[in-house]
């Protein structure tokens, strides 16, 4: 089975690396010396202080294994050297939103990097999936948990 192709920016890699990073270096050895100090109190059959170290392990190995997959699948958003014509991931786009008559200004980025309080939205969210491939003065409508909300694309940058 294929995997998923992950979309992240420079910046998204650098923050899993450094995820990653710290958990092989720092993390992995935390828990190694918490099960040392609970091997030494003697049975392990009734140890909890050994058993929550080893679910903590299992957790790290599992996110590490998480991470190493996202990266080794990452496609790399590039919006530097590409035509500012429609709306592509990795692009800035400032709308106008017509629900609560204001503009707003959103990221457009991958799935694992959304963080929607912070203006970036996934290209697979509601929103971020309708946008894509349109232009500049485009009425984009989204239909949302709450309605249809509706859009017009006032600018595109990088």
């Amino acid at each position: 089975m294929a995997s998923k192709k992950v979309l992240l920016t420079y910046e998204g890699i650098k923050t899993l690396e450094a995820e990653l990073e710290n958990l092989k270096t720092v993390r992995r050895n935390d828990v190694a010396e918490k099960l040392k100090e609970a091997r030494a109190q003697g049975d392990l059959s009734e140890n909890a202080e050994y058993d929550a170290a080893k679910e903590e392990q299992a957790e790290i190995e599992s996110r590490i294994a998480e991470l190493e997959n996202m990266l080794k699948n990452a496609v790399v958003i590039d919006a530097e050297d590409v035509k500012i014509d429609v709306v592509k991931p990795g692009y800035r786009v400032r709308l106008y939103d017509y629900s609560f008559e204001e503009e707003v200004e959103y990221l457009i980025v991958g799935s694992t990097e959304a963080d929607p309080a912070n203006g970036k939205i996934s290209n697979e969210s509601p929103v971020g999936e309708a946008l894509l491939n349109h232009k500049v003065g485009v009425e984009v409508e989204v239909e949302t948990a709450y309605g249809i909300d509706k859009y017009k694309i006032l600018e595109i940058s990088n």
